[in-house]
């Protein structure tokens, strides 16, 4: 869902880039059933995706790697240390890149990356709430999907606006 949204609010606002997802668990699942007619009520199309699992290769290749969940982020943290610079969890994202700012058209967009992450740490992760977590909605009703999605669309939104 978090794909779909994303791509769908950068290109509403005329930003080339590519969006993808990958998850933790082993890849080429389909998406469930709640969330292909959680996206269809948007105009979304979903149910040709198939999940994929996160690789080095693609944390390396990604210009910002997004986890919905703290556990997420340290996961991919430990995957590929050297891309901490670049690893969000989306919640504190959010929250950091609202205070930063909008990015000017002229900045890069690694260098306007830079100013949201600064200050902070790995350890940190450890002692971040739980309550930043966006939850997968997977396994439960079509509400907690509805839920789900709109959490998702107000942040990468309010992303999108940003970047």
């Amino acid at each position: 869902m978090g794909e779909a949204l994303l791509q769908r609010r950068l290109e509403e606002r005329g930003v080339d880039a590519v969006v993808s997802s990958a998850g933790l668990l082993a890849g080429g699942a389909p998406a469930t059933e709640p969330a292909v007619e959680a996206m269809a009520a948007e105009g979304l199309d979903i149910s040709g995706h198939l999940s994929r699992q996160v690789t080095t290769d693609l944390i390396d290749e990604a210009d910002l790697v997004v986890a919905m969940a703290r556990q997420h982020l340290i996961e991919v943290t430990l995957m590929a240390p050297a891309a901490w610079p670049r690893m969000f969890q989306a919640v504190d994202l959010v929250r950091r890149a609202e205070e930063v700012g909008r990015r000017p058209e002229d900045q890069p967009f690694a260098d306007w990356l830079a100013a949201v992450g600064e200050g902070r740490t790995r350890s940190a992760i450890l002692a971040a709430s739980l309550s930043d977590d966006v939850a997968d909605p997977v396994g439960q009703p079509a509400a907690v999907y509805n839920r789900t999605k709109v959490l998702l669309d107000d942040l990468l939104t309010r992303l999108a606006a940003l970047v």
